[in-house]
This record gives C-alpha cells, sequence and structure tokens, in this order.
C-alpha cells in the first residue's frame, strides 16, 4: 500500500475540520462558509490545484470570476466572499499547501469574538462596511487582539459581506 502525499491528507484535514468542530460541540455550521473554506473546495481536493490557486496573485475582480468559473453554483456572496479572502491573502509563500492558509474571516470570529462577548450580540447580528469592521479593531481592547494586518482586513470584508446574519438562521442556544 502506497502512502497518500503529505499536502493530500492535510488537504482532507481542512476539508473534514468543521465536521470534527461540529462533533465536539463548536458546531459553526450555520455560519456562511470563508474564503479559505471555499479556496479548499474550488481546489476539489487537489494539494497541486491548491498550490497554484495560492501563488498567483489576482485582482478581486478576477479572482471572483475564477470562482464562478469553477464552480457555477456557488451564490454571490460565496463568490465575493472567496474573491475577497484570495485578493487579501495571495500570493502564498511558494511551496505552501493547505497546512499554510490563513485564517478566514469566518475562523477569526469564532476564534476571537467570543473571548470577551457573545458571539451572536457582537458579530452575527450586526452588520456594516468593512470600514465599521476596520474601525472596531481601533478600540483599545481590540488592538490587543493577535492578528495580521491581513487577517484583520479578511476579517472586515467578511463581516462586510456576510453580516448581518437572520435570527433565526442563528441557533437557539448562541442567541444570547
Amino acid at each position: 500500500m502506497t502512502a497518500l502525499p503529505r499536502g493530500v491528507v492535510l488537504l482532507a484535514v481542512f476539508a473534514i475540520a468543521p465536521g470534527l468542530l461540529a462533533a465536539g460541540g463548536d458546531n459553526f455550521d450555520f455560519m456562511p462558509r470563508g474564503g479559505r473554506a471555499i479556496l479548499v473546495d474550488l481546489a476539489g481536493g487537489s494539494d497541486a490545484q491548491l498550490r497554484a490557486l495560492t501563488a498567483q496573485q489576482r485582482s478581486e475582480d478576477a479572482w471572483r470570476a475564477l470562482a464562478a468559473e469553477r464552480k457555477p453554483a456557488l451564490a454571490d456572496r460565496e463568490q465575493a466572499t472567496f474573491a475577497a479572502y484570495m485578493a487579501v491573502h495571495m500570493p502564498l509563500a511558494p511551496g505552501q499547501g493547505a497546512a499554510g492558509l490563513p485564517r478566514d474571516g469566518r475562523d477569526t470570529a469564532w476564534e476571537h469574538c467570543q473571548s470577551c462577548h457573545s458571539l451572536f450580540s457582537s458579530f452575527l447580528t450586526q452588520g456594516g462596511s468593512a470600514v465599521r469592521w476596520r474601525n472596531m479593531f481601533l478600540a483599545p481592547f481590540h488592538r490587543n487582539i493577535r492578528m495580521t494586518p491581513k487577517e484583520r482586513e479578511d476579517f472586515a470584508r467578511y463581516g462586510e459581506i456576510n453580516m448581518p446574519m437572520r435570527v433565526e438562521d442563528i441557533p437557539p442556544e448562541l442567541r444570547f
């Protein structure tokens, strides 16, 4: 039996991680997918495709067109989320595969917002422009969150594109 290439194994881990989190009680499937998850989906399980995509630098419009071409069924919001993520983070260093993918806005919200306050009242039900979300990081208590400028920008773009969510789409146990 031959071993699978490391990149394929890592890609599989990233593809099933949300399901594992859900099994562990942190089910955030109700939230719109972030750019990283959409990228893995568009790579079609191929580490070579993932590396080829992440080595490119394109405009946001060009990334959006690529998403529409590769997966016409993607909703406009998902195309926009993917395009914003790619325009902010790409290109990556040569040879970086799935393990090197930066967090996306959804990941950042899930990992950081709940540290101090409710994800429901602080993020999920709040709307606004990317400028509004960027300005949120000017508050003294947000300045110390360990995030790169690119992660902050992707968070702002994710929030602009995907928030607010409808209350009925959020699990009742998170509505506080």
